[in-house]
């Protein structure tokens, strides 16, 4: 079984969560088990260092920004061991000192994002990490607050992919997911 089919199988979908007409795919049996979560983390490393590092001009990620809130699970793993700096997007209010913000809109709702201000250095590369992609709007929302500070994002990385929901295609950048559903 490839590690690929070895997530998967684990992931569990719940109808109607957080409303009517959502399906919900829940990545926390992954964290729950030692192997699976593991094998994630390695998934991810890999891709960086094999596609997402040989296509950047500098040849480096500086900085793994993780999105509110199962992106703060992936991100600070992710960042340590490529030796980068974890930069947390959250949503308003939830930061402390002068902030960059941008609003976007999600599958269920409108939201804001915050990044405190400086987080990112003009001319870092960084790599955007989350559970799950869906209509696009947050990892669009996280890519602008990177671009607001000077940085540049090498590509997106989620556990799932939603690929009939997403109306969105951030040029800028590739979208990398290990699941994708439809």
């Amino acid at each position: 079984m490839s590690d690929v089919e070895f997530l998967r199988n684990l992931l569990t979908q719940y109808e109607d969560f957080p409303k009517p007409g959502i399906g919900f795919v829940d990545i926390f049996p992954l964290l729950r088990n030692p192997l699976a979560f593991e094998t994630l983390i390695t998934h991810f490393i890999h891709h960086i260092v094999s596609h997402t590092i040989p296509r950047s001009v500098l040849k480096k990620v500086d900085v793994v920004v993780g999105l509110d809130a199962r992106g703060f699970l992936l991100g600070p793993i992710i960042a340590l061991r490529l030796g980068a700096a974890f930069v947390p997007v959250r949503k308003k209010g939830k930061l402390p000192g002068p902030c960059v913000s941008v609003s976007y809109e999600k599958e269920y709702g409108v939201d804001m994002f915050e990044m405190q201000k400086g987080a990112i250095q003009p001319g870092q590369n960084v790599i955007v990490v989350d559970d799950l992609i869906a209509t696009g709007g947050s990892a669009k929302a996280a890519g602008q607050l990177v671009e607001m500070q000077g940085g540049t994002v090498l590509e997106y990385l989620f556990i799932i992919e939603v690929v009939l929901s997403r109306d969105w295609q951030y040029d800028k950048a590739p979208i990398y997911s290990i699941v994708q559903y439809n």
